[in-house]
């Protein structure tokens, strides 16, 4: 376990393997271990680095609200700490547009995956995904709006283990609500124009938390973007189509090493 502090922050992360490092931004209120699909499949050849957001798991979680460029300073220093110089953020709803912003801004991003985001605040409604972490019923009832009702149906005992993951390593409501805060008045339309690095935006067809319009539109916008709709999947579509999404993001990578080389 390793810690990094932004002022009186501390700042939870864990990294493993070698090459070139991708850095994993969690969906609002969610833990590490919603990466755990992807981490499995991306450590080795490239090095992971999973990180929990501040009021979220083993990070601390002081009184919110947090503003987006709070966020972003802590991805920033998440990236100084594994001395990621050439990084790829790959980041869901919430992270999604934590790494849009910080790819605008930081010398850091070589490149940008987005699971279910979207470039405005208000194209999100996160809330009926976020439960308290001693809840199961409810940690299970909310499963219902990030996951579609085939998932659902075929993978119970897959729910089984999300459950007893999110009582260990999700934020508590607080922390929850201080994440969420960060999407009001977002909007990255004036300014999407200069995150140049190639992007790929990833979007659940079913998805009901973030409109797939809104990420088709997300992708429009950016230079270099490409959209990449995954049929009949809910908002958790790295979970729910985890081997698809494996095979995108390392297909991804793999193209842009083979652009650099």
């Amino acid at each position: 376990m390793s810690t990094v502090s932004n002022g009186s922050v501390s700042l939870y992360y864990r990294r493993e393997g070698d090459g070139e490092p991708v850095v994993f931004v969690s969906e609002a209120g969610l833990g590490g271990w919603s990466w755990g699909w992807q981490h499995a499949a991306l450590t080795g050849p490239y090095e992971t680095v999973v990180w929990d957001l501040r009021g979220t798991g083993r990070s601390d979680a002081p009184p919110g609200p947090y503003s987006m460029a709070t966020l972003v300073a802590d991805l920033e220093t998440i990236l100084a700490a594994v001395d990621a110089r050439n990084a790829h953020l790959v980041g869901a709803g919430l992270g999604g547009a934590v790494a849009l912003a910080a790819a605008r801004e930081s010398t850091r991003v070589a490149t940008l995956s987005v699971l279910g985001a979207a470039d405005r605040g208000s194209a999100f409604d996160l809330e009926p995904l976020l439960a308290a972490p001693d809840d199961r019923a409810a940690l299970r009832d909310s499963l219902e709006a990030g996951l579609s009702v085939d998932f659902r149906g075929s993978q119970p005992d897959v729910l089984d283990g999300i459950v007893d993951w999110r009582v260990e390593g999700d934020a508590v409501p607080d922390g929850s609500e201080a994440q969420l805060a960060a999407l009001e008045g977002f909007d990255a339309g004036d300014w999407l124009v200069e995150v140049t690095q190639p992007a790929r935006v990833l979007h659940g067809t079913e998805d009901a938390l973030v409109s797939p319009d809104a990420g088709r539109e997300l992708a429009a916008g950016l230079p270099r973007g490409e959209f990449v709709p995954l049929e009949n999947a809910g908002h958790l579509v790295g979970i729910e189509r985890s081997r698809t999404v494996n095979d995108r993001l390392l297909g991804f990578l793999e193209e842009r090493s083979d652009v650099d080389r």
